[in-house]
């Protein structure tokens, strides 16, 4: 793809909708019972005035919960110390000074922050949204010095509550997040089975399958070190899947399917039988030695452009808002914030979400705003609905969710006092249409021109990792640990390829992408994969093996040990 190439700004598949989350339940249910006992407490005492405090702590409650519950009670500690910490610079600076402008540029900053490190540490779903939403909200509050240490406490105690909340289901499916991430890779893997290697579609099914084990692996290394009997049967079930993913046309699509459904619930995991006796002790060896997720500092770099859009366009955002004479310019602020995604093709995507859910959200907004003013808790049970409603409908598409977060935004804001509907939905408008044009073109300015050189990084990762399997493949006896090894690094090299691929094929304004390279060397890597499984013994030997190969085959294994005759079939 050059940089000549023109870009395709779809609209119609931007706002299709996609199957809702496995678990789209659990966030919505979770948020609500982290929001209702602050809010209903302090409508009870009559300060519902300090519900944008608690609200700060109680949204934590919506991260974490696709991580193993030993990983999510550290990542909800990180998420609450993160949101408690932007609150604390945004009160500071609210209580030190009133100029707008200054204000701005503290929460244009704040934002940047805030995306480079949710990127960095990979915290997921909803990222950096919701901490900019309370801190650039925050920065507009009245407030005193004095009254920071007592509104950081709210925010705290909250906080705490919310991580209770998110580990309560641990006492009941201790291993849930675990057999999702398995459940899911079995119905990946079986979805490419179905292909039997050879349909079209077939690589964006391999590279889907590829990253569903990959992740589900990162899982059960993320529940700790020392597995149980559960986390073997796992691994196994794993294994199954890997399995498929090599020999796609030796594997029965319903078989793992039925294993996918049998994980959910609190039933007993299934058990498979090993291939073969030395598959035991590689199951042992899958978690200790899969590849170990980088250092979060390592990934600060190649996030620079993305920190810089994100502070450049969030400020413009901001200033334009002000010079437009909009009463609240953090709107465009976070509208701005929300837009950046990994390229520019997909920020253009978010864009458009953003503003077709908010849009419909102010409509929605005006008709639930008489009912909600009258009386504070019609208010609350409003906000609550919202916010259930947002988290169960926004995987599905992102702008349907917005339909729910627009009104939710906009309520909250009357939690101090009741304010006039039309000019709440005139700044939202006009802050949403600002953020997203002035965001938008932030993106486009600030050229990623290192994407590029991280994709070819990540092709001389997956090569390397490539040639070092074929080598031990090439040994009359390798050593199973390092075989493994071998694999498991090989596997995740193929992964981190095709996410920078992607990543990299929708930035614009760079220079060609070497994209037949890419796919020459994932076929030539899974292919390389699939001939470690077969020497590991977990799959049975090709069953054409017994026939002479003929010359053209001879000659390509000679030139890649690491290939079988499955490898180079058609």
């Amino acid at each position: 793809m050059s940089s000549a190439t023109s870009h395709r700004l779809p609209l119609a598949t931007t706002l299709r909708l996609g199957r809702p989350s496995d678990i789209w339940f659990k966030p919505a249910l979770s948020v609500v019972a982290a929001v209702a006992p602050p809010n209903l407490t302090l409508l009870a005492l009559g300060r519902l005035d300090l519900a944008m405090y608690t609200m700060a702590g109680s949204l934590c409650a919506l991260y974490g919960h696709n991580r193993p519950y030993a990983a999510r009670a550290r990542a909800l500690a990180w998420v609450v110390l993160g949101m408690v910490g932007g609150l604390a610079v945004s009160l500071l600076a609210a209580a030190l000074t009133t100029n707008a402008v200054v204000l701005v540029t503290v929460g244009a900053v704040l934002a940047a922050v805030q995306k480079t490190v949710c990127d960095a540490t990979r915290i997921g779903p909803p990222g950096n949204v919701v901490l900019t939403f309370i801190s650039s909200a925050s920065l507009f509050a009245p407030q005193t010095p004095g009254q920071v240490p007592g509104h950081l406490g709210l925010a705290l105690a909250a906080g705490a509550w919310a991580w209770l909340v998110g580990m309560a289901p641990g006492l009941f499916r201790p291993h849930g997040p675990e057999r999702r991430a398995t459940a899911q890779a079995l119905n990946a893997a079986a979805a490419y089975a179905d292909t039997h290697g050879t349909a079209d579609g077939h690589a964006r099914a391999r590279a889907a399958t590829a990253a569903a084990i990959h992740a589900a692996w990162q899982s059960l290394l993320a529940a700790g070190a020392h597995p149980d009997r559960t986390r073997r049967a796992l691994e196994q079930l794993l294994v199954r899947a890997e399995v498929a993913l090599a020999a796609p046309s030796d594997t029965d699509p319903a078989r793992l399917r039925a294993w996918a459904r049998d994980l959910r619930g609190t039933g007993r995991v299934p058990r498979v039988e090993a291939p073969r006796e030395a598959a035991d002790e590689l199951l042992g060896l899958a978690a200790e030695q899969a590849l170990p997720p980088r250092s979060p500092w390592h990934r600060l770099a190649p996030l620079a452009p993305l920190a810089v859009r994100t502070a450049l366009g969030c400020a413009l955002a901001g200033y334009a808002a002000l010079a437009l004479g909009v009463g609240r310019p953090y709107w465009a602020l976070v509208t701005a914030a929300s837009l950046y995604q990994a390229n520019v093709t997909l920020t253009w995507n978010r864009g458009v979400q953003r503003v077709v859910g908010n849009l419909l959200g102010v409509l929605l907004f005006a008709a639930l705003a008489p009912l909600a003013h009258l009386h504070p808790a019609a208010l609350v049970l409003c906000c609550l609905a919202l916010n259930f409603g947002a988290e169960a409908l926004i995987g599905r598409n992102y702008w349907l969710g917005s339909v729910c977060v627009t009104p939710m935004a906009l309520l909250i804001t009357e939690f101090a006092r009741t304010q006039d509907a039309t000019e709440l939905i005139t700044d939202r408008v006009a802050d949403t249409l600002v953020g997203a044009l002035v965001g938008f073109v932030a993106a486009v300015a600030v050229t990623n021109r290192r994407a590029g050189d991280r994709l070819e990084g990540a092709l001389s990762t997956a090569e390397r990792a490539r040639e070092h399997a074929a080598r031990l493949l090439a040994e009359p006896h390798p050593e199973p640990r390092a075989l493994e090894s071998a694999r498991r690094t090989l596997a995740a090299a193929l992964v981190d390829l095709r996410a920078t691929a992607d990543a990299a094929a929708g930035e614009w304004w760079q220079r060609a992408l070497p994209e037949e390279r890419v796919v020459l060397t994932e076929q030539a890597g899974h292919r390389t994969l699939a001939a470690t499984v077969r020497r590991q013994g977990l799959v049975p030997q090709d069953r054409d093996s017994h026939q002479a190969p003929g010359r053209d085959q001879e000659r390509d294994r000679d030139q890649d040990p690491g290939r079988t005759t499955e490898d180079i079939r058609p």
